[in-house]
Parts: structure tokens; C-alpha cells; sequence
């Protein structure tokens, strides 16, 4: 097959498509019907069908004499110089004993369990031991602030939470527990348990008849072994949260079978594994990415996950490729940020390593600019470069090389070709398909693949509304990105809809200016955003991180300016080029836009606790003022 037919085959007739994949992995039940369509935008996969999750994952494995001992998870934390092999046999042990004290503590099927964790064996085998017996987890990135984890406790109502007592991340040590109890104590909703992880890292402060301590309920939980729960292919598995325009965040909200089948197949057809890859997903498990390809997917095919506690850049620059080549991680997914990033250091810190285990490198998470994919080409040697795109909502990629199936011709800054399922379409304002090269909205008509979200957690309308009512006409799932379509049906997603400069009347994507001065042989990385202007409405705000051992001047700056106005033209000129050492990021390595244009609008810029680097902001903040205010 190539990917023109698999494609084909997956819009005309999905329901053969997926039954067929998904005839590969164990049932309790076989479904009545594949794709339910009978009440849009809610689309159901394998109606009637009932699996487990955990199952998948993790028993069928352990049960198979030739797969019982290989190796699951590979825990990787360089800093404290630890390394676990967690094998299938140990893991169905493990994911057992944490599943038995779930039913100890008194949890049902439904029920909803909030983990604020490091990354850690410990949250993985929790997400398994929920989807064992049927509960909801929802795992809430390590360094989310007290108030956004009150928000998400009024809004999932959980048993149970799960935190560690702190979290160590090069050098700094986070009070986690500290941070929960907080949270408990602004949410309205009052959480019965509180199980903590106690890695010894701080004290906190145990509250009686509300608190209980891992290690020692594991030891003394009578219960040491519990049976998957057949769940209905519909039934939730966790819920997700990721940030909503009114500021509220939305629950994404996750199913059973659909999630599990779309995983297991983009594991081998998109990321083109073999049974005995590695695979290593360098994203924290609070995120989608880890969701999918860390605690999940990769079990669902029997391979091995690599789970790494720690930063790309510390001890030293090159950890992910000494681990790389460690573990002999053959499957690598990562960010264009996190490389963009290391484009500040010099080359030999990644190509010292020997990395020709390496096949793919997929980088997802924003769009992949030229430049960088050129210096990850480089440095990688005979490593493919996929880009990829996908989000929180759609659970595994829309967009993909699908590199197990058919080795398309790769465009940097291309993901190439929808994947499977995924019917998508460029539009305009009226929801009308624009021409090749033309700027829309990029747009997929129904129905949805499997493993997209089912709703948002407690909110049908919302969903309906922020996903199938945007544009008029018939409806389609609007992703909120621009994107353009070129002559040979490659895509380019040009980022969100709203990161748009309005200039004088001309629209400016941000992505745009950012990718020019990426190309600077100079630019490490860099990014835009729009500022308000009297007279043009909005001009391009500039900060640049230079290149280890490249000092500012005039003459550079005045070159970055010069690039951009051949590149784009005078429309494009940026108010200022101010040029820090850190932008501020999330500890995933997302750059908080949301927090510079705060700073730059003079607004308060609210919770800043999910910033890796607090100082960051502190520079960027003196560096803005120091240009605003002479205005």
C-alpha cells in the first residue's frame, strides 16, 4: 500500500479502514459499529465494543513469553544519575499493586484522579492502573500555579489527587504538595485524599484524615492484584486540559477504543517503529505529547518507552543525544523549540555523540521552520527530520510523513500530507476553499478520526460552539490555525489565527518575520509579537537571542532589521530589536507570548508559576521598558 491508497481507503470507507487495524488488538467485545455518525459533532468509534486500555498496554505483553521481559519504560534522571529498566512482567506487577489501592481507597469506574507529578515511573504506572479499572485521570503539569489547579479541581471534581512532595529540576526544587494544598484550599470543591509521593526532596506538611503516603499504603493495601474492567469503547479515559480563549481552560476529554486503535496504528504507519524500537518522547506527560507517546502508544505496540526526568540542557547541552545513544533510542520525538533552543550552543555538544541508532526525529508543537530543520538535519547526519503537527484536542497527529508507510519527498517547513481520516481543507472567512498557496484557516470536514477528544469535560455546547460553529455554512472542525496548501497538496501550518499583526491594514503572521530571522546565521531563536501603535494600529515587537559567543551591535541589529524589510518589505518593520539571553518558556519549552505582550502592553501579566526561568521575564521586562518608556 501507499499513502495514497491507505488515505483514500481511510476517507472513502473508514469504517473498513480502522475495523481492520483495529482487529489486531484485544477485545472483550467486538463493536456492533465502527463509526457511529447518528448524532454530530459527536462522533462515537467502535459503538458497542468493549476493550481496555491497560489491557493493551500492558497485560497482553506480559502475558507473551518472548515480549514478558523487555523492557516497557526506561527511566532515564541524569542529574541524580539514575536509570530503571521497568520490564512488561514488573510493570503488570506495578500498574496491579497501584490499582489494587485505588479500589482500596474506595474508587469506582468514573471516578476522576488528578495527578500533579514529576515525570516519573510512578505517574505512569498511576495513568495505567486508572484506565485498568475504569477511572478518569487528569494530569496536570508539575509547575501548573495553585490557582490553575484550583480551577481544574472545581472543574473535574476528583476522589483523589495524586502529588509528589516536590519536584527537581536542574538544581531547583519545587514544593509540589505545598502547591496542592493551596490549590485544595482556593478550590470550592473540597478533595477527599490526597496521596503523596514522597521522594524526599522537602517536608511539607501532612494533613490528618486527608493525606496518606504512597509507599506505605502500597505495602499495606491488602489487594495486590485486580482484573481489567471491560470499559465501552466510548467510556472516558482522561481528561486533558489546555487553555480557552474565555480563560477558562477546556477539559479535552478522551474515550477508550478509538484513542487506543489510533495510537497503535500511528506508532508503526506515522513513526514507522519496528517491534523492537525505542522510542523517546521528550516531552513532560502533562502534555499531550506525553500522554500519547510516552505513557501509551508506544505499550499499545509492544515497544519500549523512554521515560526522562530533566531539562535538554542540563547537566550539559547534549543529554537527550548521550542518552540517545545510551539507550539506543532509534524514534525521537521533540519540539522545533527545544532545538531552536540548542542552536544557541556549539554544534560538537550533539554531534560528539554517536547517534547512528537515530532512524527518525519528529518534531511537533509548533510550526518547523526552515532553519531549523536545517541545523537538526546537520547535526543528526543520516537522521530523517519529520515534522509533524497535531494538538491537544486531536490526541495523535493531523498532519505527518507517514515514514512507515510511503517516504514522501519532505518540504522543510512542510508536515506534509493529512494523515489518516483527517479530510482537511484550507478556507477563507465564509468557509469557502481557497486556492494552492492562498493564506486560510485550516479546517477538517467531518467526522472526526478516532482518538480525537469526545467533548469538553462537562460542556457539550462548548465544544460545539469553539470547534464546529466558527465559520459558517457546513460545519468543520476549525483548529484555529492559518495554513496554506501549495500546488503538490503539501500543507504549512503558518500557526495560530491569532497570532496575526494587523499593520496598517495588512495582516502580518508572526511566524513570517520569525522564520526570516531564524535563516540569521546569528539567531539562535526569536519571536514577534504585535504592539499597539497610534498611527499603524500594531507594529512587530522583535526579541532575538543570539548565538553562543555572538555579541550585539548596531551593525547586527541593523542587519536583522534589513532582513526583514527584503524579506517581507517596509510593512514588516519592527518597532524594536531587543536582544536577551531567554525568552520565557514553560518547562515543555513553549515561549509564553501571552506574558511578553503583557509586558510590552503594560498589563499585568498575571500567574507566570508554569515558567521554567522566573528571571526570564524579569529580562525581557527591563528590556521592553527600557525602549517603551523612552516613548
Amino acid at each position: 500500500m501507499t499513502y495514497s491508497e491507505d488515505y483514500k481507503k481511510s476517507i472513502e470507507n473508514p469504517e473498513e479502514f480502522w475495523g481492520k487495524i483495529a482487529n489486531e488488538l484485544f477485545w472483550y467485545k467486538k463493536w456492533d459499529k465502527v463509526l457511529d455518525t447518528s448524532n454530530p459533532p459527536f462522533y462515537r468509534w467502535f459503538k458497542g465494543g468493549e476493550t481496555n486500555i491497560c489491557y493493551n498496554a500492558v497485560d497482553r505483553w506480559a502475558k507473551d513469553d518472548e515480549h514478558k521481559n523487555r523492557a516497557a519504560y526506561i527511566y532515564e534522571n541524569p542529574v541524580e544519575k539514575i536509570s530503571k529498566i521497568i520490564t512488561y512482567s514488573d510493570l503488570l506487577i506495578l500498574v496491579n499493586q497501584v490499582a489494587g489501592l485505588f479500589k482500596h481507597l474506595g474508587l469506582e469506574k468514573g471516578d476522576r484522579v488528578i495527578f500533579y507529578l514529576p515525570m516519573s515511573i510512578e505517574s505512569c504506572v498511576a495513568a495505567l492502573a486508572c484506565t485498568r479499572i475504569g477511572l478518569i485521570h487528569s494530569i496536570i503539569f508539575a509547575g501548573f500555579s495553585k490557582e490553575s489547579i484550583a480551577v481544574r479541581i472545581d472543574d473535574a471534581k476528583p476522589k483523589l489527587i495524586i502529588c509528589a512532595d516536590g519536584s527537581k529540576r536542574a538544581g531547583k526544587i519545587t514544593p509540589l504538595k505545598k502547591i496542592i494544598d493551596d490549590a485544595i484550599d482556593i478550590a470550592e470543591y473540597k478533595v477527599p485524599k490526597v496521596l503523596v509521593l514522597n521522594l524526599n526532596l522537602i517536608d511539607y506538611h501532612k494533613i490528618e484524615g486527608r493525606d496518606i503516603d504512597w509507599k506505605h499504603e502500597i505495602e499495606n493495601c491488602p489487594i495486590k492484584e485486580v482484573e481489567c474492567v471491560p470499559l465501552k469503547s466510548e467510556d472516558p479515559s482522561y481528561i486533558l486540559y489546555t487553555s480557552g480563549t474565555t480563560g477558562k481552560p477546556k477539559g479535552a476529554l478522551r474515550d477508550t477504543a478509538g484513542y487506543m486503535v489510533a495510537g497503535y496504528h500511528s506508532i508503526f504507519s506515522l513513526y514507522g517503529c519496528k517491534k523492537d524500537s525505542i522510542y523517546f518522547a521528550t516531552s513532560d506527560i502533562g502534555w499531550v505529547v506525553g500522554h500519547s507517546y510516552t505513557i501509551y502508544f508506544p505499550l499499545f505496540a509492544g515497544i519500549t518507552s523512554i521515560i526522562y526526568d530533566g531539562t535538554p540542557i542540563h547537566p550539559h547541552t547534549g543529554i537527550w543525544f548521550e542518552i540517545i545513544e545510551k539507550v539506543k533510542a532509534d524514534v525521537v520525538f521533540s519540539s522545533p523549540t527545544a532545538f531552536r533552543m540548542l542552536r544557541k550552543f556549539p554544534e560538537e555538544n550533539i554531534t560528539k555523540f554517536d547517534l547512528s541508532c537515530l532512524k527518525y526525529l519528529f518534531l511537533a508543537g509548533e510550526p518547523l521552520d526552515p532553519p531549523t530543520y536545517e541545523f537538526a538535519k546537520r547535526v543528526l547526519g543520516k537522521t530523517e527530520i519529520i515534522d509533524n503537527y497535531w494538538q491537544t484536542e486531536t490526541g495523535w497527529p493531523v498532519l505527518c510523513n507517514p515514514v512507515g508507510v510511503d517516504n514522501i519527498p519532505i518540504k522543510p517547513g512542510s508536515p506534509t500530507y493529512p494523515t489518516w481520516t483527517w479530510n482537511l481543507e484550507v478556507v477563507d472567512d465564509n468557509n469557502k476553499t481557497v486556492g494552492a498557496g492562498v493564506k486560510g484557516f485550516l479546517v477538517a470536514k467531518p467526522p472526526t478520526p478516532p482518538g480525537h477528544m469526545l467533548t469538553i469535560w462537562g460542556d457539550d455546547d462548548r465544544y460545539n460552539e469553539t470547534y464546529f460553529k466558527v465559520l459558517p455554512g457546513e460545519p468543520v472542525y476549525y483548529t484555529g490555525d492559518y495554513a496554506i496548501k501549495d500546488k503538490d497538496g503539501y500543507y504549512f501550518v503558518l500557526g495560530r489565527a491569532d497570532e496575526v499583526i494587523k499593520v496598517a491594514s495588512h495582516r502580518l503572521g508572526t511566524r513570517e518575520i520569525e522564520e526570516l530571522l531564524n535563516s540569521h546565521p546569528s539567531v539562535a531563536e526569536n519571536m514577534v509579537i504585535g504592539i499597539a501603535d497610534p498611527i499603524k494600529g500594531q507594529v512587530p515587537l522583535v526579541l532575538v537571542v543570539l548565538k553562543e559567543n555572538i555579541i550585539s551591535s548596531d551593525e547586527l541589529i541593523n542587519g536583522l532589521r534589513q532582513k526583514i524589510r527584503d524579506g517581507i518589505g517596509p510593512i514588516a518593520k519592527p518597532k524594536e530589536i531587543l536582544v536577551v539571553s531567554r525568552l520565557p518558556k514553560t518547562r515543555s519549552g513553549k515561549v509564553m507570548r501571552r506574558i511578553i505582550k503583557s509586558i510590552a502592553e503594560g498589563k499585568n501579566i498575571g500567574d507566570i508559576s508554569t515558567i521554567e526561568d522566573s528571571a526570564s521575564v524579569k529580562e525581557v521586562r527591563d528590556a521592553i521598558e527600557s525602549v517603551i518608556v523612552k516613548d
